[in-house]
């Protein structure tokens, strides 16, 4: 599980095989708010048919450096990171946050993209001001906020602690500062400028993208296809990884 210096910033990153294969497909796995790489899959970040590459943004999980305050300077990020990398026909994932930057570089159409995936995500994301106020003057209480709308009706106890517990260990800053660029997101009057094969993701019980923002996706960005989780919430992909990877394989084959 190495690091990388992108832009004089140390940046930790999980990779699926120390046997990086040219004829395997490639994985970008891009958390969302106040995120690490494990709100991910372990299925999926250890899938044996690609080389996955599943990121800690700047400033958090294990990498240093300094959070993002929109969108557009997460985009700018994650192509210096591809860049570094050198990869090619990269399948972008993104989650939430991650649905956004994945969403303004498809509209920016690099050519190193192919494919994108969007977990709980949105053409707009904002933010309840409960949770924008709350991280400045109550932090802790925010974050049990948060995990309380985040997740779905059969998510396990001990996974809901262990994503509070990691939202705790995470600088208010950045986790302000992420909600903050989701609130500012918005390009609903650009969805069907997406012109590379799309798969949008949502779950029947997110509280905070609920499924009317995956099917307004799938309904404007042309030829997108749309696969809905059942008691999924928020954090959809490691709520039900099964019926999640279901839904990933079906979509790269």
């Amino acid at each position: 599980m190495p690091f990388i210096d992108v832009k004089k910033e140390k940046i930790f990153y999980s990779i699926s095989s120390s046997n990086v294969s040219k004829q395997k497909m490639s994985l970008l796995l891009v958390h969302g708010s106040g995120g690490d790489n494990l709100h991910w899959p372990e299925r999926l970040r250890n899938f044996p048919k690609a080389n996955v590459y599943a990121i800690d943004l700047p400033g958090h999980g294990r990498s240093s450096g300094y959070s993002r305050k929109s969108v557009d300077e997460y985009a700018d990020f994650i192509e210096a990171f591809v860049s570094r990398m050198n990869l090619k026909d990269v399948i972008l994932f993104g989650h939430s946050l991650g649905g956004a930057i994945v969403q303004r570089l498809a509209l920016r159409f690099p050519s190193w993209l192919s494919r994108i995936v969007l977990v709980g995500t949105g053409v707009r994301l904002r933010v309840s001001p409960a949770i924008l106020e709350g991280l400045i003057s109550d932090f802790k209480g925010t974050i049990d906020l948060i995990c309380k709308w985040a997740f779905g009706s059969t998510a396990s106890e001990s996974l809901i602690k262990t994503v509070g517990e990691g939202f705790a260990k995470t600088d208010p800053d950045v986790i302000l500062g992420d909600y903050s660029a989701c609130n500012e997101f918005d390009i609903a009057g650009r969805a069907g400028e997406i012109s590379i094969p799309t798969l949008v993701v949502s779950g029947t019980e997110d509280k905070l993208t609920p499924i009317k923002y995956g099917k307004y996706l799938y309904n404007h960005i042309p030829g997108a296809k749309l696969a809905i989780i059942e008691e999924g919430g928020h954090m959809m992909a490691i709520e039900k990884p099964d019926e999640f990877m279901k839904s990933i394989i079906n979509f790269l084959y």
